[in-house]
């Protein structure tokens, strides 16, 4: 038989379940493979056992694939797992090729960031070192944008549609009392401010919020900014400020870092930058300041998500199976941007070692001088990307999406 294998890795976005709708349509529709498993949370499913029949599930639930690709989060679930290098370690890749032995799997499609490219290239080097002409595919999401190669990544334009949605809403909030305030909003992202950046799109005619945007490319300057909110201030009376997560001083050292841990991979798990600032600011102006972090709900919210985002993420599930039967191993599937207006793009694909463990930044020539804003490129380049409303079922006031009681502890 001819079977392949799906599994999905590190945060969730909007679009990740698109992205796994598509190759579960691309594998019906290449009449190659017989059968399509999933591996529950991510390669620790396969460790573990936890295998399951999609096939089945397509014919058993009606509307399985549409469900699919407007349901939030990942259907699979995820892990934060890292292998080992093999030459220092094979238990854990002997064990994961005896299962795709097991269930005779041709194809591995992995769908997840960087980490995960760091998966699938390590998975593909042992493919080659033992002979085994299995394809492993990997598949791009992250809503912080900052995998290299491809032009975006699928989930940042439906966490971009958020935040600056959220910003909109901010600014209309904060608009209505007329003294002097601030609000800070902490926005995802790490070390590249892609996400953040993304704020800009809450500005329109009569909104210019956010007023100030600070993103990881630039070193941050604790007296520029407290000149910077005084000057918006005078101008706007109540200020609205998108930061990144990610803010570094000229040392290099996370604004947030005197409580920063770090996960299983190295990555500092930032949070109170918002916080940080705020303080600053009370310290050093007398107005009204507060700061919100919109933490995970930029990333799981999709009655907000964007149909282009959406559409992409499908299009690139369906592309990895393409890769796969085209006989490609080792690989990245990517967009390639052909036009901002009329917005275009095509599928490609990359070598896997293009992207693992490295980091697309913000172009500086996209932020202003000051490092204080965004320019008119970087809106040309987001703008596209947020476009389009889905249609989502509704029940009892509010999203009926996919069940996913297979993934809690009971149903192990």
């Amino acid at each position: 038989m001819h079977n392949c294998l799906v599994a999905q890795s590190g945060g969730p976005t909007v679009a990740i379940n698109s992205s796994l709708a598509g190759v579960i349509q691309g594998a019906i529709n290449s009449q190659y493979f017989d059968k399509i498993y999933g591996s529950l949370n991510g390669v620790q499913g396969l460790l573990n056992g936890r295998l399951m029949d999609l096939t089945k599930k397509v014919e058993e639930t009606p509307m399985f694939i549409d469900l699919l690709q407007k349901s939030p989060s990942m259907y699979l679930g995820s892990c934060r797992y890292q292998l080992p290098d093999y030459s220092e370690d094979d238990a854990p890749y002997a064990y994961i090729f005896n299962k795709f032995e097991e269930y005779e799997i041709d194809a591995f499609f992995y769908i997840g960031g960087n980490d995960s490219m760091d998966t699938v290239d390590k998975l593909n080097a042992y493919a080659q070192q033992i002979g085994n002409p299995i394809k492993i595919v990997g598949i791009p999401k992250t809503i912080d944008n900052d995998l290299c190669v491809t032009d975006h990544t699928p989930g940042y334009g439906s966490a971009a549609k958020y935040v600056a949605s959220t910003l909109l809403e901010i600014g209309h909030d904060t608009s209505i009392y007329p003294i002097n305030s601030v609000t800070i909003v902490e926005i995802m992202g790490r070390d590249a401010g892609w996400l953040a950046g993304s704020s800009v799109l809450a500005r329109n005619s009569y909104n210019h919020a956010p007023h100030l945007i600070y993103l990881p490319e630039v070193a941050f300057n604790e007296a520029e900014f407290i000149e910077d909110v005084k000057a918006a201030i005078e101008k706007y009376n109540n200020v609205v400020i998108a930061v990144s997560e990610g803010i570094k001083d000229a040392d290099g050292k996370y604004i947030s870092a005197t409580t920063a841990v770090e996960d299983t991979f190295g990555h500092s798990q930032l949070s109170g930058t918002g916080k940080c600032l705020e303080y600053i600011i009370k310290e050093n102006l007398q107005v009204k300041v507060r700061s919100v972090e919109i933490n995970i709900l930029q990333r799981s919210a999709a009655h907000m998500s964007s149909v282009t985002d959406i559409g992409e993420a499908f299009r690139l599930g369906m592309h990895a199976v393409k890769v796969a039967t085209d006989g490609k191993s080792g690989v990245m599937v990517t967009a390639v941007r052909k036009s901002n207006d009329p917005y275009a793009v095509d599928m490609g694909d990359t070598d896997v070692k293009n992207v693992a463990g490295l980091v697309k930044h913000v172009p500086r020539e996209w932020i202003n001088e000051r490092g204080n804003d965004v320019t008119q490129e970087f809106i040309d380049y987001a703008y596209p990307l947020i476009l389009g409303e889905p249609v989502v079922k509704y029940q009892r006031g509010i999203p009926d999406y996919l069940d996913v009681s297979h993934l809690y502890p009971e149903n192990k």
